[in-house]
């Protein structure tokens, strides 16, 4: 039996565990939708790769996901959705990445006021994030993060180590209306930088969930186009992994998953080549970042005017 495109499942893909939080926003959103979830974790991090070798690894995790039969891909890391320009691949079904969610988003809680950006630093030295809201006749101050990932991965999201480390990053944070989390750990640091960031900016800044922004355009869109699913019941979730099985359960815990059965893949055996038909797959949004971090690097502090 020929399974209807709109019931087909949806792709979603991370370099890790983070891109949980955007699987879990989708399925809030989309309950009756089923979803594949792939996390290169053999591979992770990406924020501290070259941006070639994350559009190579992309363009895997794509081929793979096609091959399953999905009907869109939410590439759910910040890293690879500011490399989703450059992807190339032959697709008859829409992806999304996390960045331009979380842009227009930001862009709506404060438009025309100083927005910042947290990320790895893979994420703010392409300065994605920051030439958009620029775009948007916003001030922006970005601020990489490298150990707020490791934070998260360890289960100490709410102790004083957080609090220490957030302290660091953003001691000399300006007056901020919003704040853009540009990783897709960082929402598990909210209350923390909801205190830091509110001491140090005097007033709260909005924290920007690049997840939810993330699902609420997926959402959108697939009824847009007539892709939603018309199931009454819930749906299911497969996680694939290029790394420990072991390893994938007891990380992902700390994220409040992983549901569903828990599968690895090996992408090596895949190289993609589109030779009829070379143009670049549609992005509807685009970074995320995921455990995408390398918590000896750090990229500098950026203020940019506008």
């Amino acid at each position: 039996m020929i399974r209807r495109p709109h019931n087909a499942p949806l792709g979603v893909f991370d370099s890790g565990v983070g891109g949980l939080t955007v699987l879990s926003a989708l399925k809030k959103r989309l309950p009756n939708e089923d979803f594949i979830y792939l996390g290169d974790t053999a591979r992770v991090p990406y924020g501290s790769k070259p941006l070639e070798m994350v559009r190579a690894f992309a363009n895997e995790i794509i081929l793979e996901l096609l091959s399953r039969g999905v009907k869109g891909i939410v590439v759910a890391c910040n890293t690879a959705s500011a490399a989703s320009p450059e992807l190339s691949a032959e697709l008859s079904v829409p992806v999304w990445g996390v960045l331009e969610p979380g842009v227009q988003a930001a862009l709506r809680a404060a438009p025309g006021g100083s927005i910042g950006v947290l990320g790895t630093v893979g994420t703010v030295r392409t300065g994605a994030y920051q030439q958009r809201l620029e775009a948007g006749g916003c001030r922006v101050w970005a601020k990489a993060c490298p150990l707020f990932v490791p934070i998260v991965e360890e289960g100490v999201s709410d102790t004083a180590i957080a609090r220490l480390v957030a302290q660091h990053y953003l001691h000399d944070a300006p007056p901020l209306d919003a704040v853009i989390l540009g990783c897709t750990h960082y929402p598990a640091l909210k209350p923390i930088l909801t205190e830091v960031l509110g001491s140090a900016a005097l007033k709260g800044p909005v924290l920007v969930d690049s997840a939810e922004a993330t699902a609420a355009q997926v959402a959108a869109d697939l009824a847009a186009l007539n892709l939603t699913t018309d199931r009454r019941t819930p749906g299911w979730v497969q996680h694939l992994v290029t790394g420990d099985v072991a390893s994938y359960h007891h990380t992902a815990a700390l994220l409040g998953g992983p549901t569903g059965s828990v599968t690895r893949v090996d992408l090596e055996r895949r190289s993609y080549t589109s030779p009829r038909n070379p143009t670049p797959p549609q992005i509807y949004s685009a970074p995320r970042e995921t455990s995408d971090e390398t918590p000896h690097e750090q990229e500098p502090t950026v203020m940019r005017p506008t």
